[in-house]
């Protein structure tokens, strides 16, 4: 079996449970690959493990690869771990906003990650409202913490009242919700949220050139582990537990099997043109890159026949 790390900047998360199931349901194994999951947080550096050799593929925000590959050069999203911008925006009970208003966080401390911001950056300009003047977008306290979770960290934050709304993953507003510290204001993949936003970002499993190059197999038998673990969690939802019991702390375990429910009809590995275009759009109005690359030079366009 060949050896690989693969890199995580979250684990106790729904956002790249594929590629957790994938490990722990056999899927890589399947494959000949004796793969680990690594938490290597924030999502850059995932992806910087990616460009050194510390890690063969990574499981990532799709936008967060510009940080570390310019203009994707050198790297290639080679599967969707599930489709569309998966964070949702957390605000108090208590707080005023109606779903889908944009304008109602004027004023708040909103936790995000690095990287993760930018896809609530891109949503606020794109309302007319500036996120550097209008909002305050903070980290999350103890987020960095070794082995923490991103979302579960920020309900907790919210919940003790060290900032005012977050923007994270589901597993998290999950939390926030479970615990009475949070309700949902935007959720792209709800339909509460500017419909471009939907296609701002998606979960990736990505893989440097040098690998494609030097080894497509391994990346092939990689993408083909991801699609198999996706369409087992979709005939048996049930599995998401058995993943969860071996990853998560019990609380977080017993929830996720909810959350990978309700992100069923996302759980697909294509990677659209109409994804990679949206990606591009965003990382220019992100900052992230210059201009527009060509599809293929996105997406690992040789293994699309395994999606």
């Amino acid at each position: 079996m060949k050896r690989v790390t693969v890199a995580f900047p979250d684990i106790v998360t729904n956002s790249y449970f594929a590629a957790l199931a994938a490990i722990e349901l056999g899927c890589f194994a399947e494959q000949g690959i004796d793969a680990r999951a690594e938490l290597i947080y924030p999502s850059q550096n995932a992806y910087d493990a990616l460009r050194t050799g510390r890690a063969q593929f990574a499981a990532a925000p799709a936008h967060s690869a510009l940080a570390i590959f310019p203009e994707f050069r050198g790297v290639k999203l080679v599967a969707a771990l599930s489709q569309g911008m998966y964070w949702k925006l957390v605000v108090t009970p208590s707080h005023p906003g109606v779903p889908g208003d944009l304008a109602a966080i004027r004023g708040l401390r909103i936790g995000a990650a690095p990287m993760v911001e930018l896809g609530l950056k891109v949503m606020l300009r794109a309302a007319g409202i500036d996120p550097d003047r209008d909002v305050r977008i903070v980290a999350v306290p103890g987020a960095d913490a070794p082995g923490a979770s991103l979302g579960v960290t920020a309900a907790a934050a919210l919940r003790d009242g060290l900032i005012d709304g977050f923007w994270a993953n589901a597993m998290g507003a999950a939390a926030a919700i479970r615990s009475g510290a949070g309700r949902v204001l935007i959720d792209p993949r709800g339909g509460i949220a500017p419909a471009s936003a939907l296609h701002y970002t998606f979960p990736a499993l990505a893989v440097s050139d040098e690998l494609v190059n030097n080894d497509p197999e391994l990346v092939a038998a990689g993408v083909r582990a991801i699609v198999t673990a996706q369409a087992r969690l979709r005939a048996d939802p049930a599995l998401a537990a058995v993943v969860g019991q071996a990853w998560f702390p019990p609380e977080d375990a017993a929830a996720i099997e909810a959350v990978v429910r309700q992100d069923l009809p996302w759980t697909h590995a294509a990677i659209t043109p109409q994804a990679a275009a949206g990606l591009c759009a965003f990382a220019v109005a992100a900052g992230l890159a210059t201009g527009i690359p060509a599809y293929e030079n996105v997406a690992g366009l040789r293994f699309a026949g395994l999606w």
